[in-house]
């Protein structure tokens, strides 16, 4: 059989709708074949029986070849359920089964996809850094001394290597983008409630989405395509606009920071200061500004009581049995404890003065765009200091959805480390596409590596979005 690791989304599609049914069945079986039970990045790894059975339930679909994703297999972070493989959290105190797929993997399996494993990642989706797993600190795809970023590790990390084409992760504070800039992906993390959370086990329930990563920018498209869609059960979830802005039209205007924070970091500046001009260069506009209110609203969700919504999630095993916890994971989440309501209120009335302060500095902007993240660190720098760091790791991404943002993560070249370096474009709620255009028209100008699978992109075929 063709070897299909590497293959994108259009590649997968072709192939299995041009098979019998047999032979697509045996296309799934033989790439799930590959994966290693001793892989950091997979906590539960599909059997062969829980395969046959999701293709039979594809195969029971009226025109089921017809399906946008037939026969296409998705990688979902282990803190979305489906049922028949359980599910952890990264926490096996916490572990259990799941009878129904979460809306999303529902939405997925319904356009013909078939999810083939449950990826790793920071527990309880705690952190930006995928080390803080009983099941072991994912690397990234690309050197295996450095950070994968979390929380959404493995599927990153799947993605990277071309285990499947795309996955799902979540982000709550940039853990659907840090680990697109580590993998050299597109992390497309989507207006708040564009994706159904139901059967998500939550982070920050307010803030959470669940997001995508992919090869190139036409898959990241698709896969948003289908699953944006709204669900009444989920209390968050919110319709997309009838009409979706397309564009911000031939110059956008997009706020940088003026004075980039790389803390301890050298090799990431002179990549931003390239990426900087190859946005110029494709006609947009670039206004350095003071992100100060920006910083200062993404240092609320971990010093502020946002960590007691995470307290509501495990809130049982917490004050049962702590030592089932990451001690990392289980030192932030108890710093709900020192918060009263009060305390509550006086917090949110300043993410919403900020969050006022930005709207009104930033109205003639169409958005912004930043480093993803300040640094690339090694597993044992973050393991020697495993809150600091990751602190940091959060400069660009905490503030997006407290600020009811969309956001697109994409790559921006290599360091002399051989680690891929990467930037994120921001817009306001419901710009998903725009965001999307505009990466279009930086990406698509040159012949780029996808994921670490020494494959090169097409000019004008790749990352054409339609």
């Amino acid at each position: 059989m063709i070897e299909t690791i590497g293959w994108t989304i259009p590649e997968w599609l072709e192939a299995q709708r041009e098979s019998s049914s047999d032979e697509g069945l045996a296309r799934i079986i033989a790439q799930v074949a590959t994966f290693s039970k001793d892989d950091v990045a997979f906590i539960t790894i599909a059997s062969e029986d829980f395969l046959k059975a999701q293709w039979k339930h594809l195969q029971a679909i009226p025109r089921a070849k017809e399906l946008p994703l037939y026969g296409v297999p998705f990688a979902p972070k282990d803190n979305i359920d489906v049922a028949g493989l359980p599910t952890t959290v990264a926490c096996p105190a916490f572990k259990y089964e799941p009878t129904k797929d979460a809306v999303i993997v529902q939405i997925l399996k319904a356009a013909g996809a078939i999810p083939i494993c449950k990826t790793n990642l920071d527990q309880f989706a705690t952190g930006l850094v995928g080390t803080r797993s009983p099941y072991g600190a994912v690397p990234s795809a690309f050197n295996s001394e450095y950070c994968s970023g979390g929380s959404s590790s493995g599927s990153s990390n799947v993605v990277a290597r071309g285990l499947a084409p795309f996955s799902l992760g979540t982000d709550t504070a940039g853990s659907g983008r840090v680990p697109a800039m580590h993998n050299n992906l597109i992390g497309l993390k989507p207006s708040r409630g564009a994706f159904s959370a139901t059967g998500v086990v939550p982070a920050c329930r307010e803030l959470d989405c669940v997001s995508v990563f992919a090869q190139n920018l036409r898959d990241a498209k698709t896969v948003f395509d289908i699953t944006a869609k709204y669900d009444p059960v989920d209390s968050y979830s919110r319709p997309l606009p009838d009409i979706m802005l397309p564009s911000f039209g031939p110059k956008p205007k997009l706020a940088i920071p003026d004075v980039p924070q790389w803390f301890s970091d050298t090799e990431n500046a002179p990549l931003w200061e390239t990426a900087v001009e190859e946005f110029k260069a494709a006609g947009v506009d670039l206004v350095p500004s003071d992100f100060t209110p920006m910083y200062k609203l993404g240092a609320c969700l971990y010093e502020g009581p946002w960590v007691a919504e995470r307290y509501t999630v495990v809130r049982r095993l917490i004050e049962s049995d702590p030592d089932a916890m990451d001690p990392t994971v289980r030192t932030i989440i108890q710093l709900a404890n020192k918060f009263s309501a009060a305390d509550q209120f006086d917090w949110e009335h300043l993410r919403r003065d900020l969050v006022r302060e930005i709207e009104t500095k930033f109205a003639d902007f169409d958005g912004f765009l930043v480093p993803t993240a300040p640094l690339s660190p090694k597993i044992k720098d973050v393991q020697a200091d495993p809150i600091k760091l990751n602190s940091k790791q959060g400069t660009y991404t905490n503030f997006v959805n407290f600020a009811d943002m969309a956001a697109l993560a994409i790559p921006a070249g290599f360091r002399q480390d051989g680690m891929p370096f990467g930037v994120t474009i921001v817009g306001r709620k419901h710009t998903d596409y725009a965001l999307l255009d505009i990466a279009q028209k930086v990406l698509n100008t040159k012949e780029r590596c996808l994921g670490n699978l020494g494959k090169k992109s097409v000019v004008g075929v790749t990352d054409v979005i339609v």
